[in-house]
């Protein structure tokens, strides 16, 4: 599986917005696509509040695929409107441990 893992930092005010958006848009329909997860940490090891984002696909192709297309292009700048700086992504790999 293939995917990508990315820090968020809401705006002030915009953590409940973030996570009804993550449940209207966690179950997407496109191909390849497995599941999504908001995490928030009990205890916020930076200073400022951050919710992590995992997407996972089965494959980097459907991945990337799902990326570059229009319709993932509006949810990120639906979801971008929620946050004060762009996310910090890191794509890679998933194995059941």
């Amino acid at each position: 599986m293939y995917g990508t893992i990315a820090r968020l930092r809401p705006k002030p005010g915009r953590v409940a917005d973030l996570v009804a958006f993550g449940h209207r848009t966690g179950g997407l329909r496109v191909p390849g696509f497995r599941a999504s997860y908001l995490f928030q940490p009990a205890v916020n090891p930076y200073p400022e509040e951050t919710i992590f984002l995992v997407a996972i696909f089965d494959d980097e192709a459907s991945y990337r695929a799902n990326a570059d297309s229009p319709a993932q292009h509006e949810r990120y700048g639906e979801m971008r409107e929620m946050l004060e700086v762009d996310p910090d992504w890191m794509d890679g790999t998933f194995e059941s441990s």
